[in-house]
C-alpha cells in the first residue's frame, strides 16, 4: 500500500499542548465531518503519560479546566507508574486497561515492517478486547465529561485505536483519522529526546524495545480503518456492533461537534 496523502492537521498552534515532562498532548479540536460539522477546540485531549507531569505542567492544564481523565493502561503500569495527579487537580478518573500486558520482543513480528507490525497489533487490540473500548468510549461519552483527556504510556496504540473510533464513530473521514494518528511520530521523537536528558530509565526502556513498537505509520491506520469499514459499513456501526448505544455517540457528538 503506498503512502497515503494527508491533510496538514499538524500546523495550526492549537493542535499541541506544550508541556514540560508530557510530550504527545494533543487537541483533537478542528477535524471536519462528513455531515459538514467540525470538532470543537479545547473539547477532547489525547496523551502520552500523565504520571510524569510536572507541577508547571499541572498548572498549564488547569487552563483546559479538565473534567474527565481515562487512562487505558494495564494495571502493573498504574502501580508501578502512578496516575494522573487528580487528588491535585481534581476529575472523574477512570481506568479502563483495554489490553491486559503491554508488548514484549516476542510480540514483534520478525521481519515485517511497521505498517505489518501495527495494523496486526491493532487488530488484535479489538478482536480481544472490543468491550473495553466500547466501555472507555462511553466513559467519553458522559454527561458533563467535557472537557477530557484520554491517554496510554506514548499516546500511540492504544491512545490512537481509541481515538480512531472516536472520530470515526462521529463520521471523521479515514485521512484525518490517519494524519491525528502521524501526528504521534514527532511525539515520540519529543519523549526520546527528553527521556535522554531527564529519564535515563525511560531512555533505556524505549530504546531496547523493536524499533517497530515505536513507530507511527499512517498506513497501518488507514489499513485498520478500511477493514472496519469493509465489515461492517462504518465505523459508527461498529461502534454500535461492539455496544456503544446511539445515544451514548448523540451526546458525543453534541458535546464535541460544531
Amino acid at each position: 500500500m503506498s503512502s497515503p496523502v494527508l491533510p496538514d492537521v499538524g500546523s495550526d498552534p492549537r493542535r499541541l499542548v506544550r508541556l514540560d515532562a508530557v510530550h504527545n498532548f494533543r487537541d483533537m479540536g478542528g477535524y471536519p465531518t462528513v455531515d459538514g460539522r467540525t470538532t470543537r477546540w479545547r473539547t477532547l485531549f489525547r496523551a502520552d503519560g500523565l504520571y510524569r507531569l510536572t507541577t508547571a505542567d499541572l498548572d498549564r492544564l488547569r487552563e483546559l479546566a479538565l473534567r474527565t481523565v481515562v487512562d487505558l493502561r494495564t494495571n502493573d503500569e498504574l502501580t508501578e507508574r502512578g496516575t494522573f495527579p487528580h487528588h491535585e487537580h481534581p476529575v472523574d478518573f477512570h481506568h479502563v486497561s483495554v489490553i491486559d500486558h503491554t508488548w514484549t520482543p516476542d510480540d514483534s513480528l520478525h521481519d515485517a515492517d511497521a505498517a505489518d507490525f501495527l495494523e496486526s497489533a491493532y487488530r488484535t487490540m479489538l478482536d480481544r478486547t472490543p468491550d473495553r473500548f466500547a466501555d472507555a468510549f462511553q466513559r467519553l461519552c458522559a454527561p458533563g465529561a467535557m472537557p477530557a483527556v484520554f491517554h496510554c504510556a506514548a499516546g500511540k496504540d492504544r491512545t490512537g485505536v481509541l481515538a480512531m473510533l472516536l472520530l470515526g464513530g462521529l463520521g471523521v473521514p479515514e485521512q484525518y483519522i490517519a494524519a491525528d494518528y502521524a501526528l504521534t511520530e514527532s511525539g515520540m521523537q519529543r519523549m526520546r529526546e527528553w527521556s535522554l536528558r531527564e529519564f535515563p530509565e525511560l531512555h533505556e526502556r524505549i530504546t531496547a524495545t523493536p524499533a517497530v513498537f515505536s513507530a507511527a505509520v499512517p498506513e497501518a491506520m488507514m489499513r485498520v480503518v478500511r477493514h472496519i469499514t469493509g465489515e461492517f459499513g462504518s465505523i459508527r456501526q461498529y461502534v454500535r456492533e461492539i455496544g456503544v448505544p446511539d445515544d451514548a455517540v448523540d451526546r458525543l457528538a453534541d458535546a464535541f461537534l460544531e
